[in-house]
């Protein structure tokens, strides 16, 4: 693995030498500005491909050092004006928990065989094939040039990278421990993208089912119903009452189809901006789901193994407790999480103790109380929040593996339900016809 990663860095040895040239052309004579300026760049690489793109920089020499210092040939660097629409597409996705995990765990393999931190981000920027990560790649490399340090050229990157990855690399790179630091982080957001992997496998079944449930009774009110309704019309007998609201339901889908689907939709975006945007709406969402009978535990249990893991890899790096909680009310997306955690930093502020904040709440397990409780008495809080990590991580899985055995019967009846109700009203008013011929 060493031999292979060594010779990719020897293709960019042309990139070390001119690493130097960079630098020392951010001292020309050349005007900053103190914001960067987008330039469109022309270029061709050693293989004489042409290359088109946009770098932001705070002036025109950095792009230019940049670009050669690459090993590209330049062709043509202009100035551009940065449109709203072109702020808006080129807003940075936050980089996903399985794509973190690959890009701290390869960066960490060429740290280890002793590549420095600016050529292993130059491999991996050969490496994929997807130009939205060539282009960070690109910008992380180029503030890597300017002399910024790792976490702020993360940083800088918008909301691409989460808060608690630049936090963690600033205070490994206090430390001297930077690859540590990105093998804690990698398996940390491992263990995040197969928590949420857990969730979205417990909840895809009954959505999916359910969707098709409404598809089906669709289906039927619009197309099938109202066939049958001619029939009853020139029979002219009395309609059981189930029939009769049957038939009342299907003509008023049928007139209102497109309103239905539009307001549905409407309530859907509604429903996500305000999740999004209004914090008591987000606190009310979050209270139902965690309080809903069967998958409560599976949200619960995944909240409580993200806090505690994130806990201890936090103080696992010297980074003080009361820097750790409020860290960790940053990084919670969860309103009653983030209630309890400002109880904690209250607590901790007045000498009240870290664990008093977790007693007897009812989003917070007993037994990881418990185990809080022990590690601040002991002085072992890193270990025991390892071990409270550790033992909700099986919980989780074993409790989406009853769950996913639950629902599935359940659904299963709820589908025939439906549909029997339906077929019920139907052939209920033919059964009571065949009666009268008899």
């Amino acid at each position: 693995m060493n031999g292979q990663v060594k010779n990719q860095v020897n293709n960019h040895n042309s990139n070390n030498n001119n690493n130097s040239n960079f630098k020392s052309s951010l001292s020309g004579n050349a005007l900053l500005t103190k914001e960067k300026v987008r330039y469109k760049y022309i270029c061709y690489d050693k293989n004489g491909k042409q290359i088109k793109g946009y770098f932001d920089a705070y002036r025109r020499m950095d792009v230019e050092s940049f670009l050669t210092s690459q090993g590209y040939k330049i062709a043509n660097i202009t100035p551009t004006k940065i449109s709203k629409i072109d702020k808006f597409l080129s807003l940075e996705k936050k980089m996903k928990y399985k794509d973190l995990n690959f890009f701290l765990t390869q960066l960490s393999t060429y740290v280890k065989s002793g590549i420095p931190l600016t050529e292993s981000i130059v491999i991996l920027e050969n490496q994929t094939n997807k130009k939205s990560n060539r282009d960070l790649f690109k910008r992380i490399t180029y503030e890597l040039n300017t002399g910024a340090p790792f976490s702020e050229a993360l940083a800088r990157q918008g909301n691409v990278f989460p808060k608690l990855l630049i936090n963690m690399l600033k205070t490994s790179e206090l430390t001297g421990n930077l690859t540590e630091a990105l093998d804690d982080m990698a398996a940390y957001y491992k263990t995040a993208d197969t928590n949420r992997k857990q969730i979205i496998s417990a909840l895809t079944y009954p959505s999916v089912v359910l969707v098709v449930a409404m598809g089906v009774l669709t289906f039927l009110l619009i197309y099938i119903v109202p066939k049958f309704q001619d029939i009853f019309n020139q029979l002219g007998s009395e309609l059981p009452g189930i029939t009769k609201t049957l038939i009342a339901v299907s003509s008023f889908v049928q007139n209102n189809i497109i309103k239905i689907v539009l307001t549905i939709v409407a309530i859907v975006i509604i429903v996500i901006a305000m999740y999004k945007n209004i914090k008591k709406v987000r606190y009310g969402i979050q209270w139902f789901l965690m309080h809903i009978p069967v998958i409560k535990d599976v949200f619960i249990y995944n909240e409580i193994v993200m806090f505690t893991k994130t806990f201890s890899s936090l103080i696992r790096h010297d980074v003080f407790i009361t820097d750790s909680i409020e860290m960790l009310g940053k990084v919670t997306s969860n309103e009653i999480y983030k209630d309890i955690i400002r109880e904690a930093v209250t607590n901790l502020s007045t000498g009240s103790g870290l664990a008093k904040a977790f007693e007897n709440k009812w989003a917070f397990p007993r037994i990881a109380y418990e185990m809080i409780l022990t590690g601040e008495k002991t002085g072992r809080l890193s270990s025991m929040m390892e071990s409270v990590a550790s033992y909700y991580e099986e919980e989780q899985r074993n409790m989406v593996q009853r769950l996913k055995s639950f629902i599935e019967p359940v659904m299963i009846v709820l589908l025939a339900f439906i549909v029997g109700v339906v077929l019920l009203s139907i052939f209920l008013p033919m059964f009571k016809m065949y009666e009268g011929i008899l």
